[in-house]
């Protein structure tokens, strides 16, 4: 009976070993939330002051504080560390709301996140400044990449789309009032193109005008079609289509003239315009030339867009402009545009120097990250901005018959716009969907 006894607790150990060794590769949420999480909790809450100390995150107390602590406490004057004021536990991972005293900034616990990371055994550990004097420690205890799975609460709202899950487990927004030119790069089979399908997924949902410059012949755009209200496939028309959105941004700056306010935005709701968003897929057709006459339709092109770029925020005119290179080789011009888009997604890319492209200028940190996707990790990219901020993103894996799909679905929102009526994109009644042996499943998540 002991005997039998001893097989069934080992039998019952090793089961539940394999269980948690399962679950910690099939199922890392349930791992995480069952052992990960309080082993954490634990780990920091006993280690904290002697992990900020060793890491250089303390600072000299007060004369005040050394003081009381000689002569009223009579214990030893120790360095101050960060105030721990909240702790709180994720699916994803650990939050710690941190106050900072005085001789510290954000960027002293940036500068030392990869030693925090190793001390505290998790996955990456990202710091956000949520007001001056706090920070907030987002602790990943698991890869949330591997296997993109988005907030339950992230939806379109306003002009914001959530369109990858951040390396921190929170959503990426694509956010027009915010950052309202964006450029976009990435090699072939980076997962761009999934990235533009998610972004028209959730755009088609809210109430604005989406106009699309797809130079492919529209074999990307054209089956978004039911949702455009202008669609431009070969340069010439892009010229054309680009010369009547200019047109329209002077129109709205007579409209904000008359009204004395320098911004859409402060219109009174019943004469604000629509928004408008300008997406452009590979907008190095629009800048090479094949001949020497088509020199005057580039430079239209080129114009248009950098006047858009310069002006159009004002009143509601928005960039997203996508490439798999974006540099002076394109001529002149380029480097013009490519500084006045602010918001930079960078996929994966064949070189160095395509990083230095699109994250040098805005987020120099952030080159190196870019530099070493790796090819099995399709949709996988670095986000940044003008603050200097970068995280790294993964996208989900979206089809483009799902896309689509949605932009059938909210095909009533596309608004009233007469200007753009002769670029309206002809809409077939049923599109014909190549088979297997055609087109294989690109997958973008492991």
């Amino acid at each position: 009976m002991t005997d039998l006894s001893t097989v069934l607790e080992t039998t019952g150990a090793l089961a539940g070993a394999g269980g948690l060794g399962y679950a910690k590769v099939r199922a890392p949420r349930v791992y995480w939330s069952l052992v990960g999480l309080p082993v954490t909790w634990g780990r920091f809450s006993f280690t904290y002051r002697s992990t900020m100390d060793v890491c250089g995150l303390t600072v000299q107390p007060s004369r005040l504080r050394a003081f009381l602590a000689r002569n009223i406490a009579h214990t030893a004057v120790q360095p101050v560390p960060p105030k721990v004021r909240h702790v709180r536990g994720t699916s994803t991972g650990l939050r710690v709301t941190l106050r900072l005293p005085a001789g510290l900034e954000p960027a002293d616990l940036v500068a030392a996140s990869e030693r925090l990371r190793h001390a505290w055994g998790v996955h990456s550990v990202t710091v956000t400044e949520t007001k001056p004097g706090h920070v907030e420690l987002r602790m990943t205890g698991y890869d949330v990449l591997r296997r993109v799975r988005m907030p339950r609460g992230a939806r379109p709202e306003g002009l914001s789309v959530p369109v990858a899950l951040r390396q921190d487990g929170t959503a990426f927004l694509r956010d027009y009032r915010q950052i309202p030119m964006a450029l976009t790069l990435g090699a072939n089979n980076s997962g761009k193109s999934v990235y533009q399908r998610n972004l028209i997924k959730g755009l088609a949902k809210l109430p604005v005008a989406l106009v699309g410059i797809d130079c492919k012949r529209g074999v990307e755009h054209s089956a978004y079609a039911a949702r455009l209200s202008a669609l431009a496939t070969t340069p010439d028309d892009s010229a054309s289509l680009l010369d009547v959105l200019v047109g329209e941004m002077e129109s709205r700056f007579d409209l904000l003239s008359l009204h004395g306010v320098s911004d859409m935005w402060d219109l009174p709701a019943g004469l604000r315009p629509v928004p408008v968003i300008v997406l452009v897929d590979e907008v190095a057709e629009l800048f090479l030339i094949s001949s020497k006459k088509d020199e005057e339709r580039r430079e239209r092109i080129v114009t248009a867009l950098i006047r858009l770029a310069q002006m159009a925020r004002a009143v509601g005119i928005y960039l997203e402009v996508c490439g798999q290179r974006f540099g002076s080789e394109l001529g002149r011009g380029a480097t013009m545009l490519r500084a006045q888009l602010t918001g930079r997604v960078v996929h994966r890319v064949n070189d160095k120097q395509t990083a230095e492209m699109g994250l040098a200028d805005v987020a120099p940190d952030a080159v190196m990250a870019a530099s070493l996707i790796p090819a099995e990790r399709p949709g996988t990219a670095v986000a940044a901005d003008s603050s200097g901020g970068w995280a790294k993103i993964r996208t989900p894996h979206t089809t483009r018959a799902e896309a689509a799909a949605v932009c059938r679905e909210f095909a009533h929102l596309v608004p009233d716009f007469p200007i753009l009526d002769p670029y309206r994109p002809h809409v077939p009644a049923s599109v014909p969907v190549p088979g297997p042996s055609l087109v294989k499943p690109f997958p973008v998540t492991d």
